[in-house]
């Protein structure tokens, strides 16, 4: 999927609409206009049979996947496509993705979206035991299961549109995580309202991982780009990523053979433990934003993939609840999130496409950005 195509010929060409919409009104009305859900199956190829929802409410528009996890595929807003053009055509389904390929990296079979959930049990890198068999596949499990419970909601009074969905990890004996995951949009704006609840359904305590997995490409990606956060420290990852730690923001133009640079971001937040980052577009009249709980999501993850367009150049920013390293590091440095029995633990976060200078600069003093 290249992202010159645009979101009309998309939605018409890609998908097949229900006629009868199963989740309520195919429309809602507002002060502000119509706001419209669409269900449907992408019909091709590696993505056939992937359910994908439509929410429009006129100032946005985005692609629900439920049957990868809840991820957003792709958003639209004032003309303006954002994702990413990953080497991998999907949306893929979770049938085709090898999740516990060997290895521990089948999980990027299957990696194109917008946003991605990294979790529920695990979230880092691959974990084999001694004798090398894999314990933990790459990013975990969660964006390869399928969303049930499947609602629609519309507030007249605040103008709020809300789809929720329901999904489960688990394993007999083992686990039982549940993700209940609300999407809220709200008329005449492009605001996108993320709220995740992860509940341990066992009568035993567990423990979880989570991490956005937000990925951005062109045409907002551009050398020139800045990457823009409220930090109170930044380190590479590794000694090559470290090395280039005075230009960790600064985006470069498509590199064939770029090696990745990741950075972890220990954010500063307000008295509400909310923090933010920005991708800014190099004239800085185009962005894309977002906002995260810190009491939650305590880390930040700046992941620099600046290869050749056909490689797939695409920066992401990543609230975590802890590093992407192995599970075993992470529950050694006491960074999982412990759940006593029936217990559950609140994600939120917002994204925000950010289509003017004004819109750009506004989102930066709000959220007190670094330079």
């Amino acid at each position: 999927m290249e992202m010159e195509e645009d979101f009309e010929s998309l939605i018409r060409h890609r998908v097949t609409w229900e006629t009868e919409p199963s989740l309520g009104p195919s429309e809602y009305h507002s002060e502000h206009g119509t706001m419209r859900v669409l269900r449907g199956h992408f019909k091709h190829g590696l993505a056939a049979g992937v359910e994908v929802i439509l929410l429009d409410t006129g100032a946005v528009r985005l692609l629900v996947l439920p049957t990868r996890g809840m991820g957003i595929w792709r958003i639209e807003a004032g003309g303006q496509m954002f994702g990413w053009r990953s080497p991998v055509a999907g949306p893929v389904h979770p049938a085709l993705v090898p999740v516990f390929d060997p290895s521990g990296l089948g999980w990027l079979e299957g990696f194109d979206e917008l946003l991605v959930r990294c979790g529920l049990e695990s979230n880092g890198a691959p974990q084999h035991d001694a004798a090398g068999r894999l314990e933990y596949p790459l990013h975990g499990r969660v964006a390869n299961l399928p969303a049930s419970d499947l609602s629609v909601t519309f507030d007249s009074a605040s103008e709020k549109l809300t789809l929720e969905g329901t999904v489960t990890e688990s394993k007999l004996f083992f686990k039982r995580l549940q993700l209940r995951s609300r999407l809220t949009l709200t008329a005449n704006r492009t605001l996108i309202e993320i709220e995740d609840r992860v509940t341990n359904g066992l009568s035993q305590p567990a423990t979880a991982q989570m991490l956005y997995h937000i990925n951005l490409g062109t045409p907002l990606l551009a050398a020139g780009d800045r990457v823009r956060v409220a930090s109170e420290e930044v380190r590479g990852k590794d000694e090559r990523s470290e090395s280039e730690r005075g230009h960790w923001n600064e985006i470069g133009a498509p590199t064939s053979g770029y090696a990745e640079r990741v950075y972890f971001v220990t954010p500063r937040s307000d008295a509400e433990h909310r923090s933010a980052a920005m991708l800014q577009g190099p004239s800085g009249d185009l962005g894309f934003g977002i906002t995260y709980q810190t009491d939650t999501l305590p880390h930040l993850v700046v992941w620099k993939n600046t290869g050749a367009l056909p490689d797939g150049y695409v920066v992401g920013l990543e609230p975590a609840t802890n590093l992407p390293n192995t599970r075993a590091e992470e529950t050694a440095a006491g960074r999982v999130v412990s759940l006593d029995a029936g217990a559950s633990v609140t994600f939120r976060m917002t994204l925000q496409p950010l289509l003017s200078a004004a819109k750009v600069a506004a989102f930066a003093t709000k959220h007190a950005l670094d330079e």
